[in-house]
């Protein structure tokens, strides 16, 4: 049985930067994932993903997402490799919504830039966009687009550099505990370690139903698109990353990057599923197309052009939305990190680097008590 000090069991956007962080600090440490990352069988696909820092889900984020943003920054320096796109992020919806006025607030205490705007200021701006007259948008410049498999290559090749194993296209099968440690079993080998983390994604809910935990996690089939547009308006050098809180639905998008087309996506609705018998088919459902080709058409005309490309991936949620990070009620020796799907990637840098201080140290330097396992008891 091959020993380490630290075994992560999942190694996309938040295992992989973890893995990085804590082989870095010279801890033994082995990487295990079903699939080889970056790959399209997760949430990390699909090239693009936004951060922003004025937060509308919520005040608390904003640390977390300033620190992540320094992270991403610097693995930009360690890796050689850019991750980050400065397109701004235009936040839009009706004046009563109170995603945007959290977005106002988070910004207002953490003394982030931020330019409040009228549906008449943001089409001058950006005559790719119609706005109905009781809509206002929030635009905060220093956001923008990261570019999500490119930044899990790069950690992915920092890790190993570093020292950590990974094994890829490698599934576990059981987790055990016994006197010595955390025993974690592959269909080939057995590895044992002093701590683990578990954070893989869609299939968090099976790896915890065996060690007699549920949490609830619902894996749900998600869709993006991309289409033509107009490059004048649309390109990535004129044009911001966008979110569209609507009160009874929320879509999210991008410029046009090396005139590939406006990627857009629905944040909500989607079909349960289960992970290993998910239909990877875009198209297979009219809603894949049809939602956010509508929305395209009603806010943003001159993008709704051909469909270019559609991809299928997965959102893991649980009911309120926020993440899960915290250890296993009965175990302390597993750290769980769940639940990110719709708005985690941003975070991946800072909840590595928390997910590595936790599995070193015992506890991190940020607060993460709001992404506590004790609100679902």
């Amino acid at each position: 049985m091959q020993h380490f000090d630290v075994i992560i069991v999942g190694a996309g956007s938040m295992g992989m930067a973890a893995g990085y962080y804590t082989a870095k600090q010279g801890v033994r440490t082995l990487l295990i994932d079903s699939h080889n990352p970056p790959h399209t069988m997760g949430s990390h696909h699909g090239d693009t993903r936004i951060i922003r820092h004025a937060y509308g889900e919520g005040k608390q984020y904003v640390p977390l997402a300033l620190r992540s943003q320094e992270l991403w920054r610097q693995l930009e320096d360690a890796s050689g490799v850019e991750l980050f796109a400065q397109t701004g992020v235009l936040t839009a919806g009706p004046k009563d919504q109170p995603f945007l006025q959290e977005v106002r607030e988070s910004a207002e205490r953490y003394s982030l830039p931020l330019e409040v705007l009228s549906a008449t200021e943001v089409h001058a701006r950006w005559s790719g966009i119609k706005l109905p007259e009781n809509f206002y948008a929030c635009f905060e410049p220093t956001s923008g687009v990261l570019y999500s498999e490119k930044c899990v290559a790069a950690y992915r090749d920092l890790a190993i550099s570093t020292g950590a194993t990974l094994l890829t296209d490698t599934r576990v099968t059981s987790i055990e505990l016994d006197g010595e440690g955390v025993i974690v079993q592959t269909a080939d080998e057995h590895y044992r370690a002093q701590k683990v983390l578990l954070s893989a994604g869609a299939w968090n809910p099976s790896l915890l139903a065996s060690l007699g935990l549920s949490i609830p996690l619902a894996p749900t089939r998600k869709t993006v698109a991309w289409f033509g547009a107009d490059e004048e308006r649309y390109s990535s050098d004129r044009f911001p990353a966008f979110i569209f809180n609507l009160g009874d639905s929320s879509y999210y998008g991008f410029p046009s990057f090396d005139q590939t087309g406006v990627k857009i996506g629905r944040h909500d609705g989607g079909q349960l599923i289960d992970p290993d018998r998910l239909e990877r088919t875009f198209g297979t459902y009219l809603s894949d197309e049809g939602d956010v080709r509508s929305f395209l058409e009603t806010y943003m005309p001159q993008a709704a052009g051909p469909l270019c490309a559609g991809r299928v991936c997965i959102y893991t949620m649980t009911p309120d939305e926020h993440f899960v990070i915290d250890r296993h009620p009965a175990h302390s020796q597993i750290m769980i990190a769940a639940g990110f799907s719709g708005h985690g990637f941003k975070f991946a840098s800072g909840i590595g680097e928390a997910a590595s201080q936790w599995l070193i140290d015992g506890a991190s330097t940020l607060d993460l008590s709001m992404f506590s396992l004790s609100r679902f008891a």
